[in-house]
């Protein structure tokens, strides 16, 4: 595994404590390899917990979270499922492919992601897993999505007896791991699978649609869940469809080049309600994950409920529903670098990181936690 990044955190937070505009450069830091956790922790909140909500951050464990809420707190989840989106097969005239499921679309087909030394034509076959002659299930190429110059392909996918693309991702396919996971290999032999099966999904994941899962969600088990009822923390939902497109880097410099990912979002009227009972007996309200920001925030950006979302956070967005955070450790130069820095503050993220790393957190997928508290201006 090669190194991520070749510069190191600001060793000077008041370097940086005037800039108003930031560059791509700025979100980079140098992380130890050693600290990209390759499997999850034997029990889910035994993970580490940075309570990063004041000025001197604070090292717990993750299932002490319940302490550290309020009776009459609102905690949000994103409740979707990560479906077993990767597939294997070949092209009627015999070379390898990979599909990645990136969207389903209405009847049997999707979007998709295609790994490939030579794309097929439109129209062309492909076999996945073995094919309908042995065992699994044809494709047909459509065209490009979401148009003909767009860089995913839609693709209609035959079963033998007429089975939903949901169905047929269950029988055939693998959970897409991160790419920083490297156990996984180009055929989709894995002996941790089983593990991944289980500790890649959240233990309320409900809506399948999403190629990666809402990690910070991923430390929640039972036991968390009914302490944090008991202390009278009141629970909603939101789903967002996580896409691949959460792992794309950032390619340009200057921020507002840079084209976001789409993902499909939506809140149902019970979480709004469950959001108004919050305000009106002055509790907070606490995201777990960006995902779930993204869909609160969206929601407060365009009024919309459902739909897709663009959303791009970097500082000096104004946040208008998310409190409090709950969050893993992200990738150095990510969208999710910004937003994190847009919610709790640039100096003080940068300041947790550093933190983080000389302390030996486990970092991304299945690693570490924070506990942030919104920046105040």
């Amino acid at each position: 595994m090669s190194p991520i990044s070749s510069s190191s955190l600001p060793a000077d937070a008041s370097a940086t404590a005037t800039r108003r505009e930031f560059n791509l450069s700025d979100f980079d830091f140098d992380l130890p390899e050693s600290l990209i956790a390759q499997h999850p922790t034997a029990v889910r909140s035994a993970s580490r917990l940075l309570d990063g909500r004041v000025s001197t951050p604070v090292d717990r464990i993750f299932n002490e979270l319940p302490d550290l809420l309020e009776p009459g707190d609102l905690l949000v989840f994103n409740d979707t499922r990560v479906l077993k989106a990767r597939l294997f097969g070949e092209k009627a005239s015999g070379g390898k492919l990979e599909l990645l499921v990136e969207r389903v679309l209405q009847g049997n087909e999707v979007v998709v992601h295609m790994r490939v030394s030579k794309k097929p034509l439109i129209g062309g076959r492909m076999h996945l897993c073995g094919g309908l002659a042995n065992g699994g299930f044809d494709a047909v190429l459509l065209g490009r999505w979401p148009d003909e110059n767009g860089q995913l392909f839609h693709v209609a996918f035959t079963g033998p007896n007429g089975e939903t693309p949901y169905e047929l991702m269950e029988q055939h396919g693998h959970l897409p791991l991160p790419p920083y996971i490297e156990r996984q290999q180009s055929t989709g032999e894995d002996p941790d699978e089983a593990e991944d099966s289980e500790r890649y999904q959240t233990v309320f994941a409900a809506k399948p649609g999403a190629v990666a899962a809402p990690t910070a969600a991923l430390h929640f088990d039972q036991s968390v869940l009914e302490r944090l009822a008991a202390r009278g923390v009141e629970r909603a939902s939101v789903t967002l469809h996580v896409g691949a497109g959460t792992f794309q880097p950032v390619k340009t410099e200057n921020l507002s080049e840079h084209v976001m990912h789409s993902e499909w979002y939506s809140i149902p009227f019970t979480t709004l309600a469950a959001l108004e009972r919050t305000r009106q007996r002055g509790g907070r309200i606490i995201a777990v994950g960006t995902t779930t920001v993204r869909t609160l925030e969206s929601w407060a950006k365009s009024g919309n409920l459902s739909g897709d979302t663009n959303i791009f956070i970097t500082p000096g967005f104004q946040y208008q529903v998310v409190d409090m955070l709950v969050t893993n450790f992200h990738l150095p130069k990510s969208t999710l670098m910004m937003l994190v820095s847009a919610f709790a503050g640039y100096e003080h993220i940068m300041g947790l990181y550093r933190h983080a790393i000389a302390q030996q957190y486990r970092f991304f997928s299945y690693g570490d936690s924070m506990l942030l508290a919104r920046k105040r201006d």
